[in-house]
Order: C-alpha cells, then structure tokens, then sequence
C-alpha cells in the first residue's frame, strides 16, 4: 500500500463515520503562539477544542502537515523524521471513548481497511496520579474487543498523556496503540520497553484544560505552578504517523524505505554515491522539509521559523552541496496533494542558499582557523556557527569541539527564539484578552484602508498580535510615505467613528468567494468557513475570529511605524489609544 493510498483509505474511512474532512493548515501555527511549528494535528483546532463552535461541525478529520526538531538529532533511524504527516480525527464535543477505540480497531482490523493481525496489535491507557485517575474506562473498552488483559499496559503521565502542547492548554488520557515487528512470534504479554513494539495510533481524550496556577508575581521561588481543570466540552484527537504506519504495512523496518523517500535516496545514489546510510536518509528528511517549510513562504534567515530552514538546509549541504535535484523530486512526489510545493521561488531559494553557504563556508573556516587552536570552546564554536552558518560537523573536521557546550548554546538561542514565537501567530492572536481582539478586528479596517489607498494588489502576508499592538504584513513593493500613512489613519478611524456593525457567517467557501469575501490563506480553507464583515462590506473577509461586536470598541488608531518585511512586503506597526 502506498502512502497515497492509505492516507485516502484513512479519510474514507471517517468520512463513512459522519466526519467532515479537513485540509492541511499551515506548518506555521495559527492558533498555537508557543511553538514555532505546527507539530501535531491539533494545533490548528485549539479554539474549538476549547468551546468555539467549528464551521464544519462537531466531527472532524484530515492528514495534517507536521514539523518537529526536539529529535532531530535521532534522524535517520528507523522511525524518526523532521517532516511527517499525521492523520487525525476530532469529536469536539461529540462522541467520546467508546466510538473513538472502537472505531480504531475497527480500521487497523478490518480486511475492507488495514486488515492487520489482531494478535500483533497491543495497547497503553493512563495509569493515573494526582492530576487524573486510572483510566479503567478505555481499558474495559479494549477487553470488550477481544484484547487480552496481558497486551494492556498502564502507564504514567510519561506516557499516556497528551498535550498540552506549550505551557498550558487542552489536553488529557490516552491509549496508544502498538504494532509487532518483530521477526518472531509477538509474546503473549506486551512489554513497552521493547523496541519490536512500534506506536502506531494515539487516541487523547481531552478532558481537561492545564493552566497556570498563580500569576508571575506570586510565584514562589520563581517556579511556575499548573492546575488541570476539566473541559466544558470533553474532545477526542488521535494521531497516526502516516509514514510510520506505510513501512508497517508494507513490511519495511524504516520509514526512510517507503514510496515517499525511494525516489529521493535513488537520486541521492546518483549524486554521491560515497554516502552512507544514515547520511543519505538526513538529506531527504531535511531537503523534505525545507521544502514544505519554504512551500509556506518562509525564507531562510538567522532567526525564528527562518533560522530551523536555514539549519536544515545546511545540514544537509554539509552532505549534497546542490539540492535542487532533490527537491525537484520532492514536488513530483507532493504536487497533486500539496499543490503549494509547486512553487519556482523552492529552487530559486535554495540555489542563493547555497551560494551563501559556499561564501559562509570560506569565510567561517577561515574564522575558525584565526583561533589558531587545534581546540575551542562550546560558546566559540558556536559563535561561528551563528555569526557565519558554519555547521559544527564541518568544525568537527578542523578542530575538536566542546560538544556539550555548543548544544546548551543552541539550546539556549533555540529558547529566545521559541519565547519570541509565545506572541507570535500567523494570522492569528497571542491571546483572546479584549486588547488583542480589538486590535485583530483593526487589522481588518487596516487592510480595507491599505487596498483603498494603494491598490487592490494589497493582501495581507502575516500578522503578529499581542494586547499592546498590532503588527501587519501586506504586499506593496514601495515605502509609504508620510501623506499615505495619514490617510489611512484617516480612514480607519472615520470608520471607528461610524460605529459599524461586524457580523459573522457560516457558508460554503464556494459561496464566500462568490460573495467577495478576502482570502488570505488561500487553499488551505475547509469547506464551510466563518465571513466576518464589518458594515456594509467596508471589510468582508475569510476569518476564524475573535472580533469585536461593533467599530466604536475600538479607540484611535495610530501607524507608530511602516518598513520592510522582506521583498515586495511592508510591515506596518499600530496601537489603539
């Protein structure tokens, strides 16, 4: 079975269980502000897993793109990746345990679906502490299926327990479902330690909701304090690695052996054919997903979402200097399901990455040997690395590093960046507090303001929004000047002034683009969306909110600044007084 194949299967299959299927959102988060990337399938769904009402309804599912670089460094083993798809469904408020496993063995088992042996399949639930109890509920649901008691585990919170995915959010109990893949016949007692048994589902009951406990100013010792309290509206979001689940299915004991990499390596062997194993499988991984990162217009650059690309894609020069033939392979691959691979600025981004990384590796060696020591520091290494993208593999080759020591660096660079994303949404809000709303409906009068002033060719390209101000990215290819600016402050606040209604509907995106209604993010809508539209269609836009009832909420507005972004997009920074 292909990877194709079964990702259709898997919609098909919740599609014939009443659930709407959604398409994949954005790697860059939404609706997450404490993570970089969007690292598992729930991510795009955290306000309705929180109460608000979805547009498609209570049931929910799809094959989500997914990035993850806490096990980068276990690469190129059999099972981990930077880059996978996880294929997921919700009940948001809608069916709960008994439908969700049930529903699960029933797609693993069934000849019409997976069809695996049901006496190499086994399971995990929560064992329970302080936060929650035993779950003896999804155990007796597993013994109702035939599981024997000797293929249940219990585990801690270790284990089975989700989310939430920063600090504090949804999250609760879960069963996982293991595999054998062992060469021998699977013992009759399940043992998680062994490495034969392979996760292949997670289903998470989110019931509950960890927040913090006490405000920063009375922390004792500094040291922050959570509490779980329960979910007016109990969810259910499962995970199954549609990489991993494809090499179980096909019998292959790395996922790096499946339909989605063979082309890739067998390109890589054309290429280098010195390369060894391991080396071969950190390229595809890391040109795989620097292609989807970049396929969400992000660039390569020394910070944030940028800085990940840039470390991926030199990582894998490190290895094979042109990767263009790579990531050509990559789109044929990808094309039809992600369309937005298919983009000529991938190839023209990564021929200038590698020219700037020929130019970084002259110059950083050079760096590297004004030390003059055959022996450097952690922190000197890695101040080469940042200051000239000198990877520390290429380091290693010259000089001995302190190893331990450049990784607490990273780490600790890899924190102010992750700190910087905690107010930082695509098109989303840092928070739902009444400033940040306020100022996300005012991104709306912004961008009717932008397209009356300086065309219709302006589109909205990012936002960052925190209570105290706005950031709005737009696409114009010259500097405002001081009378633009006032005239667009002019009529912000004139229709602030006018007191105008915003309404919000439910429709087909069909019918929404009929209507005139703006789409940032285009192609990666569900069927059915939210149109807020602010009076008589001053701003008809394709949102997921929040938004103020009325402009008169809004205070002045004020343009505290307008520059670059990056080519052929402005930025423009504004407050409410």
């Amino acid at each position: 079975m292909t990877s194709n194949e079964l990702r259709q299967k898997f919609l098909d299959f919740f599609k014939s269980k009443a659930h709407k299927i959604l398409p994949s959102a954005s790697l860059i988060p939404e609706n997450d502000p404490t993570v970089l990337f969007t690292t598992a399938g729930m991510h795009p769904l955290v306000p309705y897993l929180l109460g608000e009402k979805h547009p498609m309804g209570k049931r929910l599912a799809n094959a989500q793109k997914c990035l993850r670089t806490d096990d980068i460094d276990e690469v190129g083993d059999e099972t981990h990746l930077t880059f996978f798809e996880m294929m997921g469904n919700w009940s948001l408020g809608d069916y709960w345990k008994e439908e969700a496993i049930k529903w699960s063995w029933e797609f693993l088992t069934s000849k019409k679906w997976l069809g695996l042996a049901k006496d190499k399949l086994a399971v995990s639930v929560f064992a329970g502490d302080q936060d929650a109890p035993r779950d003896n509920e999804a155990a007796k649901i597993w013994q109702s299926l035939a599981v024997s008691k000797d293929r249940i585990a219990y585990l801690p919170k270790s284990e089975n327990w989700w989310g939430p995915a920063g600090k504090t959010g949804p999250c609760g109990p879960d069963t996982e479902m293991f595999y054998w893949t062992g060469d021998k016949k699977a013992p009759a007692e399940f043992d998680p330690e062994d490495k034969n048994w392979v996760e292949i589902w997670n289903n998470v009951f989110m019931q509950y909701e960890k927040k913090l406990k006490m405000q920063n100013a009375e922390l004792k010792n500094n040291k922050e304090e959570y509490e779980y309290t329960k979910l007016q509206q109990r969810n259910v979001d499962t995970g199954m690695g549609l990489e991993r689940v494809t090499a179980i299915l096909n019998n292959k004991k790395s996922v790096y052996e499946i339909d989605a990499f063979v082309p890739i390596i067998n390109e890589l062997k054309l290429l280098n054919p010195d390369l060894k194993e391991r080396e071969m499988r950190i390229i595809a991984d890391h040109i795989r997903a620097s292609v989807f990162i970049m396929a969400d217009r992000i660039e390569p650059s020394n910070i944030g979402h940028g800085y990940v690309l840039r470390r991926l894609i030199r990582k894998a020069m490190r290895y094979a200097r042109d990767l263009v033939p790579l990531a050509k392979k990559i789109m044929n691959i990808y094309g039809d399901i992600y369309p937005e691979v298919n983009n000529a600025e991938i190839i023209k981004t990564l021929k200038q990455e590698r020219d700037k990384f020929a130019a970084a590796l002259e110059i950083g060696l050079g760096a590297l040997k004004a030390l003059a020591s055959k022996k450097i520091s952690g922190r000197q290494a890695f101040d080469i690395y940042q200051t000239y993208g000198l990877p520390l593999e290429i380091m290693q080759d010259e000089v001995k590093v302190n190893e331990k020591e450049f990784k607490k660096a990273l780490e600790e660079h890899q924190g102010v960046s992750r700190k910087g994303a905690e107010k930082k949404f695509k098109a989303g809000l840092a928070d739902h507090k009444e400033e940040t709303v306020k100022l996300h409906t005012a991104t709306h009068l912004l961008l009717s303001a932008l397209r009356e002033v300086l065309g219709v060719h302006v589109k909205q390209a990012g936002s960052n929004i925190t209570p105290e101000r706005l950031r709005f990215d737009f696409t114009h290819n010259q500097k405002l000047d001081s009378e633009q600016i006032e005239k667009i402050e002019e009529i912000v606040n004139q229709k602030i002034k006018s007191g105008l209604q915003i309404t919000c509907c439910e429709m087909l995106l069909e019918e929404a683009e009929q209507r005139g209604a703006l789409a940032t993010f285009r192609g990666r809508y569900p069927d059915k969306v939210k149109v807020y539209t602010i009076g008589d269609k001053v701003s008809c836009e394709i949102c997921a909110g929040p938004h103020i009832k009325n402009t008169s909420e809004l205070g002045k507005f004020k343009i505290i600044k307008e520059e670059s972004s990056s080519a052929g997009v402005r930025r423009i920074k504004a407050v409410l007084e």
